[in-house]
């Protein structure tokens, strides 16, 4: 019987264990993409607990106490922290298949050297360990970045954001680490939300310009983004229930935009519009810059009302999506070609189902301007565990060029999510290396060297051109 995540967890043939341990393991994290708080960065906060670090803002963990039957006081309600722990712990004794049992326990091992099971019956234990080890000043959070290899990383922040933190954290030259901004601007975009002429209002205060029309709107836009520019910004990122490509003149659209100033409801067709318009809008500003733009699709979020009006947005109740068509996407992206301007594109389905469409549609917009300018995202969400990843990488790899892919990234809000990379990188090895032992791929080291490390680190670096 094989240990339970010992040296060579995941790693099922010889192959796999020399390229994981020899490249892949100790080869750095260039985190392109995060939802990490980078006021907690500059002001290097220290956790007071395993709950504080582990279970708050992880909704990951919260969908699954709610599936034991966990009430919500315990989640999360105002039950003390250690109660909270000791409840996350008897639900992860029983959570096998689930990706969150092995996240969970190689943060154990890595961060807190404790490589037992956490369970009930070990909630104590690991409960007073990981807490005398987080008091050390070596866990302070710029420590935890550092000594997970991590060179630069990228936070997901809204336009109207001032980056103060961004700008503290460049200026802290004790800490070598690159944090910069993402540029996030689904508030702007989703003209249908009850909130949005406040954020219209907003977003006029802190570009100087007054917003009174869909003309001024893109101003604003681009002012903001050229201070992003200024604070290191190379990537974008949209959050989309689907791509669905209706496009519209300039006067018909600026009609839609009157007619949402003034109060009025939208239809269906105009707020379809209106989107497709404001990423034509974006993805064109962005080919000028030189940033990459990444679409997050295919995600019906805040399903449960009853529990959105209690906790608000990113609490564990949002579900895969599926209307996005492969003719919408590929319409959308075609868009750009007339005029040239189709920027280096990310393309990330919460539906597996779409792993085949996206890598055929990958390589009708292929071009000499970078290798593979045009992206499958890493497996996403609700696909981020052994068989998605497994799926996502087979797809890739059949359909187009997985030797150019651009790998993983954490997607979190946990300065312990980086052993997520190792998980990847112990998945992407073994499945490498089942094909080469398969006589599928041939037994050449130097080759398959840069393979790996490409897909861990290098192919990013290139990619988004960042500065390292």
């Amino acid at each position: 019987m094989t240990p339970f995540m010992d040296n060579d967890f995941l790693l099922s043939t010889d192959t796999a264990k020399t390229l994981f341990h020899d490249y892949a393991e100790h080869t750095p994290i260039l985190d392109y993409h995060c939802h990490l708080d980078p006021k907690e960065i500059a002001t290097n906060r220290q956790f007071e607990n395993m709950t504080r670090i582990w279970l708050y803002g992880d909704h990951y963990k919260w969908r699954y106490m709610r599936s034991c039957g966990v009430e919500e006081y315990y989640i999360t309600g105002s039950a003390p922290d250690k109660e909270k722990f000791f409840k996350w712990a008897a639900c992860l004794g029983k959570a096998i298949g689930n990706p969150l049992f092995h996240w969970s326990h190689l943060e154990l091992q890595r961060y807190f050297g404790y490589h037992g099971i956490l369970n009930e019956n070990t909630a104590e234990e690991v409960w007073t360990l990981c807490n005398e080890k987080l008091a050390q000043k070596s866990m302070c959070v710029q420590n935890l970045i550092k000594q997970s290899h991590v060179t630069l990383l990228c936070t997901t922040d809204d336009p109207v954001d001032s980056l103060k933190w961004h700008k503290q954290i460049a200026k802290d030259t004790s800490f070598d680490v690159q944090v910069l901004p993402t540029w996030r601007p689904d508030k702007a975009m989703n003209i249908e939300k009850e909130d949005y002429l406040s954020y219209l209002d907003n977003l006029s205060s802190v570009s100087g310009i007054n917003i009174h029309s869909f003309t001024s709107l893109k101003n604003a836009l681009k002012e903001r983004m050229d201070f992003f520019v200024s604070l290191g910004c190379r990537i974008s990122d949209h959050g989309l229930e689907s791509i669905l490509y209706v496009p519209a003149e300039d006067k018909e659209l600026e009609n839609i935009f009157t007619k949402r100033l003034l109060g009025n409801t939208l239809t269906t067709e105009e707020i379809l519009k209106f989107k497709t318009a404001f990423l034509l809008f974006s993805g064109r500003e962005y080919h000028k810059r030189g940033w990459v733009m990444q679409l997050h699709f295919g995600c019906k979020r805040n399903n449960n009302t009853f529990m959105f009006e209690a906790l608000g947005p990113d609490t564990g109740f949002d579900c895969i999506n599926a209307p996005t068509s492969s003719a919408s996407l590929a319409d959308f992206l075609n868009a750009f070609m007339d005029t040239k301007e189709l920027p280096k594109t990310i393309l990330y389905s919460l539906n597996p189902n779409d792993n085949a469409a996206i890598g055929t549609i990958l390589g009708c917009f292929q071009d000499a301007s970078a290798v593979v300018k045009i992206q499958q995202g890493s497996a996403w969400w609700f696909n981020d565990h052994k068989t998605g990843m497994k799926e996502q990488l087979t797809s890739l790899a059949n359909l187009g060029n997985l030797s150019g892919f651009i790998g993983m990234l954490t997607d979190s809000r946990s300065f312990l999510s980086y052993t997520r990379h190792e998980y990847f990188r112990r998945i992407l090895c073994d499945l490498i290396g089942k094909w080469v032992e398969n006589g599928e791929f041939p037994n050449d080291m130097n080759t398959l060297k840069k393979i790996i490390v490409d897909i861990c680190y290098d192919n990013a670096v290139r990619y988004f051109e960042f500065p390292i």
